[in-house]
């Protein structure tokens, strides 16, 4: 391997870091604009994290910086999504009749959340115009479309509305969960990356992707156990976030969110326990197949916590900190 090669990943990380000066701003209204198009609080988290990634793949193709980083962005994001819908037969769509009854969640979210009676260009266009405010033009130059057939698009995508339909609850919590929250909480490394296939991917979304056992138990097991103390004493995160919060490890709890079981990861601080974190578990004949861990993801963690109704703190968006971008130059 050359030394540019060995130094690329160094400059794609830095380069990153400056794009997200401009664009992170905008991930509040991105998430919320993928929320509504998505049927989930982790498809629009998915959703919002490929959008940027894709932007910023697309910005070095460019030449020259969008005119306007909000409706290119939302441009981006709106191309993903409905090429995604479109790949996805009729039969295999993922929405569901309205059924009887009153759910918090549901009465939360009537507002913003459609469903998928609507095409995607027709989700997309009343989204832009109804929930953020884009103008016709905007919404049309956002679309790739002309001002026509955008409010075609509002006309029949206004005519079929609908609340959002209620989830079913899941069954048992698989063991292998429940093994999961018992090794995390006594912190027992050992015995938790133990329950990992050999194979299993891990990641903190937004930050690092690990594949096999060893490289997920180094790289994110051990920071879903020991990153606040690890983080207090080399100050790679904004400390900011982190004012009253304890040094001791966090404890985890399995709780059933709409389809599935998720666990929250409690944060001991002065004033009390806030979730900071959610982390998916995937299993795959009694072992873990994967772990997904909501850390820098502050608007999917706001959901879903409400619609739990337990406490939240937020962490920012950023893995990196003010310490580390001195330390490079970069800016914070």
């Amino acid at each position: 391997m050359t030394d540019d090669a060995k130094q690329l990943p160094a400059a794609v990380s830095a380069s990153w870091r400056e794009f997200l000066e401009t664009y992170e701003p905008l991930r509040p209204e991105l998430y919320r604009y993928c929320r509504h198009l998505t049927r989930s609080p982790w498809d629009a988290e998915d959703l919002a994290q490929d959008a940027l990634a894709r932007a910023f793949v697309a910005l070095g193709q460019l030449g020259d910086s969008p005119p306007n980083p909000r409706a290119w962005l939302f441009r981006v994001a709106s191309n993903l999504w409905i090429d995604r819908a479109r790949r996805v037969r009729p039969a295999e769509a993922p929405f569901e009749e309205p059924m009887g009854g009153v759910d918090p969640r549901a009465a939360r979210e009537a507002a913003g959340t459609l469903l998928g009676r609507l095409s995607p260009q027709e989700r997309a266009a009343v989204v832009l115009k109804d929930v953020l405010d884009f103008s016709l033009e905007e919404v049309a130059a956002t679309l790739t479309t002309s001002v026509g057939a955008v409010k075609a698009a509002l006309h029949r995508g206004r005519d079929k509305l609908a609340e959002d339909p209620i989830e079913a609850r899941p069954g048992v919590a698989p063991a292998a969960l429940d093994a999961f929250c018992s090794a995390f909480n006594a912190g027992d490394i050992e015995r938790l990356s133990n329950l990992l296939l050999d194979d299993a991917s891990a990641e903190v979304v937004g930050a690092t992707l690990q594949h096999g056992r060893e490289a997920a138990r180094r790289t994110v097991l051990e920071g879903m156990l020991f990153g606040v103390r690890r983080t207090k004493e080399s100050g790679l995160l904004d400390s900011r976030f982190f004012t009253g919060i304890s040094s001791a490890a966090p404890r985890v709890e399995a709780r059933a969110s709409r389809d599935e079981w998720i666990l929250l990861h409690w944060y001991q601080h002065d004033d009390g326990e806030a979730v900071r974190a959610i982390t998916r578990v995937f299993v795959d004949d009694g072992r873990v197949a994967g772990v997904r861990n909501y850390f820098y993801n502050p608007e999917l963690l706001a959901e879903v916590c409400a619609e739990l109704g337990v406490p939240c703190r937020s962490n920012g968006h950023r893995w990196w900190g003010l310490t580390q971008c001195a330390k490079e130059g970069l800016p914070s």
